[in-house]
């Protein structure tokens, strides 16, 4: 038995939850396409393209935790590139949110587009580390970390849908 098992039925819920919200939020984005603001590379980039980003760090997650390893060392080491990954990618979100100029955000958009999501990379990149002497908290970390991941992106998907639906009509 392997540490990473127990957590199967874990990653095929997260996993293909993120899967489904993909293919949703794609049809959201096609939805509200019609709206010049929407059309906007800035807005799409700033707003949009991070979450598809999370949500397919969500299944690539799930994935890689879901593949029959024989080892942890391989696993540790995509995650760990998934985790710096996404880091890197908080922080060209952050720039793109304070440089654009169509929309003032305000502070729940910098806690779940910048802070949030830094976390969660940040939480991933962490639990890689102590993987080798506490795997079973570990584990945890990178559980934790994608489901922050998903329920960021589901915030983030709703509350795209409601400005636009709310605020621009």
């Amino acid at each position: 038995m392997t540490a990473l098992d127990g957590w199967e039925n874990f990653y095929v819920i997260v996993g293909s939850s993120a899967g489904a919200l993909i293919g949703l939020q794609f049809v959201v984005l096609t939805l509200v396409a019609e709206n010049p603001l929407a059309r906007s590379p800035a807005m799409g980039s700033t707003f949009g393209a991070p979450t598809i980003v999370h949500f397919s760090a969500v299944l690539l997650l799930s994935a890689i935790v879901s593949a029959p390893w024989h080892g942890i060392a391989a696993v540790a080491v995509l995650l760990g590139l998934v985790g710096v990954s996404g880091i890197t990618y908080s922080v060209i979100v952050a720039r793109r949110l304070r440089t654009q100029t169509e929309y003032k955000p305000v502070f729940e958009d910098r806690l779940f587009h910048v802070l949030l999501p830094f976390a969660a990379y940040l939480t991933l990149a962490v639990s890689v580390f102590e993987a080798p002497s506490h795997i079973g908290e570990a584990l945890f970390g990178i559980g934790a970390a994608a489901l922050l991941l998903l329920f960021i992106g589901i915030h983030n998907a709703w509350d795209g849908v409601a400005y636009h639906l709310f605020t621009k009509k």
